[in-house]
């Protein structure tokens, strides 16, 4: 049974996601056990720290250890002040009332820190993915989830670029996952393409992310939240892969804006949890399916500086291009990390290759603190931040301009139900 809290045309109250996770808790003894906590990193909004809170009430006395892995998938490290932040706690807090809980980071970098729980075989990856890949994919997990009894997620779930929709198993992997399986199904999203995939509930990703995560041979619960702008919509608690659904489902009522038509220009504010444009790519994938052919969206975020902390060399090597640009050169490409390849795809759009000249659909444009001789290097758009005035952008819908802040999370769409896509030629 899954215990839920939601409210579509409102939001649910502090008390009521509170009685939620208490009713939870009642049913569910957990006492003397270890249990690890899987959290998001800081690229994803919503009030996670208040529902951590909820669970330490409940259970941080009675278990044996009840401890946070943030699940950081490729991203930058967070630092024990950056995970109090995360959890809504003061250090002071953290020294006292939480003194017990032990913060540790995903070490995706470091294979010794793996285990692995086997593998999808070549068979099995072809009639998930329909045909499109046909290769044994290994499936390795963080092996730190095996000191514990027992593993929660709790995480946001939004309309998503590889997997369709974020939260669930997704926490896992990419969350907690080793390289290999990382690399393949994001590339996997990527042939697909991000409008094919974004605000779909049962996509080709999805359905190997569920298989990896079969593989996981312990018992789990998933805390679901639904959330706009950090205030709660909903909350599921329970069975993973059923409370993701129904968050999922709410998540689609909430998180996707329709829109009437398409625009020439679109103007999309990075908030600053996007510290790089590995993060801030979202406002591209989030916006894409309402820029016009032929138009320019501009992801306008001053206080980004680098393309990824983690792959930017990669990337200055690589470039950003559209899906069939790499898969026609792909002898050229194939050492590359597949999930670097997929976000330069990614963020480049929808677009041909033909005759050796690639035609994007839209052009994508960087109004960010980084230089516009790295954004011709890594072939994006470059604009100056400070010779943007957004007013002069705002109210101009009717002219096909259209400025949408805190860009990223809610997946924009056409009402008419058009998607961009081109032929898939693999």
């Amino acid at each position: 049974m899954i215990i839920e809290r939601q409210n579509k045309d409102g939001f649910v109250s502090s008390s009521e996601a509170a009685e939620a996770v208490a009713e939870f808790f009642k049913a569910n003894d957990y006492a003397g056990k270890r249990i690890l906590l899987i959290i998001p990193d800081n690229t994803r909004s919503g009030p996670i720290g208040e529902v951590f809170q909820m669970i330490y009430e409940q259970i941080g006395d009675k278990t044996k250890a009840l401890d946070c892995l943030v699940a950081l998938g490729t991203h930058q490290p967070m630092t024990d002040e950056q995970i109090c932040q995360r959890l809504c706690i003061t250090t002071q807090q953290r020294n006292e009332e939480y003194k017990s809980v032990k913060f540790f980071n995903h070490l995706w970098d470091k294979k010794e820190t793996f285990t692995s729980l086997g593998s999808i075989s070549a068979d099995e990856i072809e009639d998930i993915s329909g045909g499109l890949f046909r290769e044994e994919v290994d499936v390795s997990i963080n092996k730190l989830i095996l000191d514990y009894d027992e593993f929660f997620i709790l995480g946001p779930v939004f309309p998503h670029e590889v997997v369709g929709f974020s939260g669930g198993h997704k926490y896992i992997f990419p969350g907690i996952a080793a390289a290999e399986i990382i690399n393949f199904f994001h590339w996997l999203g990527a042939v697909v393409t991000n409008p094919m995939v974004n605000g779909n509930k049962w996509t080709v990703t999805r359905k190997v992310v569920e298989k990896a995560a079969s593989l996981i041979d312990m018992p789990r619960k998933l805390f679901a939240i639904v959330a706009l702008a950090d205030k709660l919509k909903g909350i599921f608690i329970g069975d993973v892969l059923e409370a993701w659904e129904k968050a999922a489902d709410l998540s689609g009522d909430v998180h996707i804006v329709y829109k009437d038509k398409a625009y020439k220009t679109v103007l999309g504010i990075a908030p600053q949890m996007y510290d790089d444009i590995w993060t801030a790519g979202k406002v591209m994938y989030k916006l894409e399916p309402i820029v016009a052919d032929g138009g320019t969206l501009i992801i306008y975020a001053p206080h980004i500086t680098e393309i990824s902390y983690t792959h930017g060399k990669i990337l200055d090597e690589i470039g950003y291009h559209c899906r069939d640009y790499f898969l026609k050169q792909w002898d050229k490409f194939k050492d590359y990390p597949r999930g670097v390849t997929a976000h330069s795809t990614h963020v480049k759009g929808i677009g041909a290759y033909e005759d050796s000249i690639e035609k994007p659909r839209i052009n994508v444009i960087l109004a960010t603190s980084i230089d516009k001789q790295r954004c011709e290097k890594v072939n994006l758009g470059y604009m100056n931040p400070d010779e943007i005035n957004i007013a002069d952008y705002e109210n101009k819908e009717d002219q096909g301009v259209l400025v949408v802040e805190h860009a990223g999370e809610l997946l924009h769409r056409l009402s008419s139900g058009y998607i961009p896509v081109m032929e898939r030629k693999i």
